[in-house]
C-alpha cells in the first residue's frame, strides 16, 4: 500500500513555522518520496551547490527542511507543480491587501501562525480563517469576473498537483511519502484527495496531518 500525507505549510520562516519543526515532522512520518507545491526551477543546481559545499539552506522553508532530512535519509523529490498563478491571482491579492480589514486578518493569522506553527497550519481554525479570508476578498474585488477568473486558475493549478502525484504512483512504487502544500489550499486539496480516491484507479492510502 502506498501512503501520502498530507501537510499543510508556508513558504518562508515565521516563529514556530521553521524548518527546523517542520524537519521534526518529516523525520517521524520517514517518506521515501516527497512532493513539493514547487516547479523544476525552484530547488536549482547552484543551490544544491551552496549546501554541499557552504551548508547554506534554501530560502523555502520546505527545502530546507528536506535538506535537513537528506543529511541521514536517501528520498526522491518530485515537483508538482506545472501550471502558474495567473496576472489575474496576483492583481486580486495587491487590491485586496490593500483593505484594512483583510491586513487585520492577515496579521492575526501571521500570530497563529508564529505561536503555534504546523499545528496550526493544519487545523480546522485555519481552514476557517482562510476560508473567511475568501469571502472578505470577493467583497473587496466586487468584480465577479476577475473573481471567477481567479477561482479557475486556482483550480486548474491545485487539480495539476493531485494529477502529477497519482501519475508519479502509478509509475513508481513506495510505501510511504508527503505532500507538502501552502496551508491556503487545505480544504480544497483535501476535497480534491478525497475525490481523486473514487475516480482514480490506484489505491492510495492519503492520511490528512493534524487531522
Amino acid at each position: 500500500m502506498q501512503t501520502i500525507t498530507f501537510i499543510s505549510t508556508i513558504h518562508k520562516e515565521i516563529g514556530k513555522c521553521n524548518s527546523d519543526e517542520l524537519f521534526k515532522i518529516i523525520e517521524v512520518i520517514a517518506p521515501e518520496v516527497v512532493f513539493l507545491e514547487a516547479d523544476s526551477q525552484t530547488y536549482s543546481n547552484y543551490e544544491q551547490y551552496l549546501l554541499s559545499t557552504y551548508g547554506v539552506y534554501h530560502r523555502k522553508l520546505e527545502i530546507a527542511a528536506i535538506q535537513k532530512y537528506g543529511h541521514t535519509t536517501s528520498f526522491e523529490y518530485v515537483t508538482v507543480c506545472d501550471v502558474e498563478l495567473s496576472d489575474a491571482f496576483h492583481k486580486k491579492i495587491k487590491i485586496s491587501c490593500q483593505n484594512r480589514d483583510m491586513q487585520n486578518l492577515i496579521e492575526n493569522f501571521k500570530a497563529l501562525e508564529a505561536e503555534y506553527g504546523f499545528m496550526f497550519l493544519n487545523s480546522q481554525e485555519c481552514v476557517d480563517l482562510q476560508e473567511e479570508m475568501r469571502v472578505l476578498e470577493s467583497i473587496i474585488l466586487n468584480d465577479d469576473v476577475l473573481d471567477k477568473e481567479v477561482k479557475a486558475n486556482i483550480e486548474a493549478y491545485e487539480n495539476s498537483m493531485i494529477r502529477n502525484i497519482y501519475d508519479y504512483s502509478k509509475n513508481n512504487m513506495f510505501s510511504s511519502a508527503i505532500f507538502m502544500c501552502g496551508a491556503a489550499h487545505r480544504r480544497s486539496i483535501i476535497e480534491k484527495i478525497e475525490k481523486a480516491n473514487i475516480e482514480e484507479r490506484l489505491d492510495l492510502a492519503w492520511t490528512v496531518f493534524g487531522s
